[in-house]
């Protein structure tokens, strides 16, 4: 989502280092920054990922200082929006707090789907040409099973996790979240024991909520009020897309409204449903072509068609040429599965 441009550090993330015995000066240097970022707690997309990447230099294992960041991690330093989650009523409120509230904190989201005996958080980036550094993505992933220990008391462990980069020492990162990890995998995802999310919070503060939730529930308000419903219904589109296609009342429910309000405010800014998911389907179709490591089967699934003909026929429409033969034309890569 384009309008997220700067992000808010958490102070919880400079104590936590301190802790570790790193000084906050040496991760700026690191990161080629100016040393007033130290007292800036605005930054940039693109700052934070140097931050971030700069922490991971420091470290010798990339899975050593995950673990060792998400224990030193207290409490009372997460932002309000954070803090929030620790006070839920259970396991699951906390994840779908979480999910919400992550609105507000660029530049991830979570995607949360409850299916059978399992549990999936995937993280997403706002920005897929700039994804986020390898340690970004486990520290987030290893924070949502540690709200788990934390507001339930007990020592959960994770089904499964899976992470698209290397993370260094997988055997520690096996011991700390229990299970099996995954490398190079599509994506970063937490796979949860479904039947952990109904666990009751210790730490669940009503009181505390009461005075939390509606504050935060308005600056989400405002926040997505500055966007257009054409640029918030893209963006839940390309998030559902995968395997499927997403349709007008699971977006409007995600909005928060009846799927006649969505299509009315899509009229009002001179556009359709259906349109935008034609034109969400091109965008990534396109996108997802400059990847070669994609192959055509593998495109078509990600923008939710479930045949390969269907998907080369509406791709003649868009771009008059089949995948194979635009992919060759724009990414010079020899044409395949066509």
């Amino acid at each position: 989502m384009t309008s997220h441009t700067r992000i808010k550090m958490p102070a919880g993330f400079w104590a936590g280092l301190r802790q570790l015995g790193i000084a906050a000066h040496d991760v700026i240097r690191k990161a080629r920054l100016p040393l007033t970022m130290m007292t800036e707690p605005v930054v940039t997309t693109a700052q934070y990922f140097a931050i971030w990447q700069a922490y991971s230099d420091l470290i010798d294992d990339i899975a050593e200082g995950i673990i060792k960041l998400t224990a030193a991690f207290e409490t009372a330093h997460y932002p309000p929006a954070v803090l929030a989650t620790y006070h839920a009523r259970d396991y699951r409120d906390a994840l779908k707090r979480m999910a919400r509230y992550k609105q507000l904190c660029p530049p991830e989201s979570l995607r949360i789907t409850e299916e059978g005996e399992h549990c999936t958080i995937e993280l997403e980036w706002l920005d897929s040409e700039q994804p986020g550094p390898p340690m970004l993505a486990g520290i987030t992933l290893a924070f949502l099973l540690e709200l788990g220990r934390r507001g339930t008391g007990q020592p959960l462990t994770a089904r499964s996790v899976e992470f698209s980069h290397p993370m260094g020492d997988v055997q520690a990162l096996e011991a700390y979240f229990g299970c099996r990890i995954q490398i190079s995998a599509k994506c970063n995802r937490l796979t949860l024991h479904r039947g952990d999310l109904d666990r009751p919070f210790v730490s669940y503060n009503a009181e505390l909520l009461e005075i939390l939730t509606p504050v935060l529930d308005q600056s989400l308000n405002e926040q997505q009020r500055s966007l257009s419903i054409t640029e918030m219904v893209k963006w839940i589109m390309k998030r559902s897309l995968t395997g499927g296609r997403p349709d007008i009342q699971t977006v409007a429910s995600e909005l928060g409204m009846s799927d006649r309000t969505l299509q009315r405010r899509l009229t009002d800014e001179g556009t359709s449903f259906k349109q935008l998911l034609t034109q969400v389907r091109h965008e990534q179709a396109r996108e997802y072509l400059a990847d070669p490591s994609l192959d055509i089967k593998e495109v078509a699934f990600l923008i939710g068609y479930e045949d390969q003909n269907s998907f080369y026929r509406a791709f003649r429409l868009w771009e008059g040429d089949t995948p194979s033969n635009w992919r060759t034309e724009h990414c010079g890569t020899n044409p395949i599965n066509d």
